[in-house]
């Protein structure tokens, strides 16, 4: 059967305490993110972050993105839905350059631009260059200078999360919810939605507040009538 597509947006704004990961201890990638954030102005080298479509990649980079701006900071960002591309500006504390193995040349040119920039600024004040691909810098179709400075500094990878994993992701965060998830209803949602966890998660809160309006219980019947008062 054909896998669907929903498009819901997250509940809540992204951020990394709501990263989702199955894993016990807290990924590098996160906790590196932590350190930086505590201290913007010592983020002297990138930092690249890779990992399968789904590992939350984006999701990371909007959420230091956010972090940043809420302490009165300007960032640049780019990624393919970028409509215009700006030159550097030297009031930014960062660049975030997304989807990095989808930029044409243009992307790629103004990338480049933005990287020299910022880790070799005129004024001597480094800025945080933080980017996201779905594979290594080296494995990176990008013009050789562009990839050679996304290389050079920090790279984690993001692990691709079994069905089993994202079962018990979404069951704990169900129950932070005080939500009973039946059996049925995750192997439902986890065999016709996109599996990406934030989706997902968007998926399990909507159906939340459709059942606390029509006071049913979580099922699959529920969440049928609620995709199908929205088609």
């Amino acid at each position: 059967m054909q896998q669907l597509v929903l498009d819901l947006g997250l509940a809540a704004p992204p951020a990394l305490d709501n990263f989702l990961t199955d894993l016990d201890t807290e990924q590098p990638a996160l906790a590196h993110l932590r350190q930086l954030l505590a201290q913007p102005q010592r983020a002297t080298v990138p930092t690249f972050i890779w990992g399968a479509p789904g590992t939350g990649k984006t999701h990371l980079l909007h959420a230091v993105r956010l972090a940043l701006q809420q302490q009165g900071l300007a960032v640049g960002w780019l990624d393919t839905s970028s409509q215009v591309l700006p030159d550097f500006d030297e009031s930014w504390s960062a660049v975030l350059l997304d989807d990095c193995q989808h930029y044409g040349s243009a992307q790629q040119a103004l990338a480049f631009n933005w990287c020299i920039n910022a880790l070799t600024p005129t004024d001597g004040r480094a800025r945080w260059v933080l980017a996201a691909a779905d594979r290594p810098p080296a494995d990176l179709e990008l013009r050789p200078d562009l990839r050679t400075r996304l290389a050079w500094g920090h790279v984690f990878q993001l692990p691709v999360l079994s069905d089993a994993e994202r079962r018990r992701v979404l069951r704990q965060a169900a129950s932070v919810r005080g939500l009973l998830v039946p059996d049925e209803l995750l192997d439902f949602m986890l065999n016709r939605f996109a599996r990406e966890l934030g989706s997902l998660m968007a998926l399990l809160e909507r159906l939340d507040g459709y059942a606390l309006r029509t006071q049913r219980p979580l099922s699959i019947p529920l969440l049928k009538a609620m995709l199908d008062e929205h088609a």
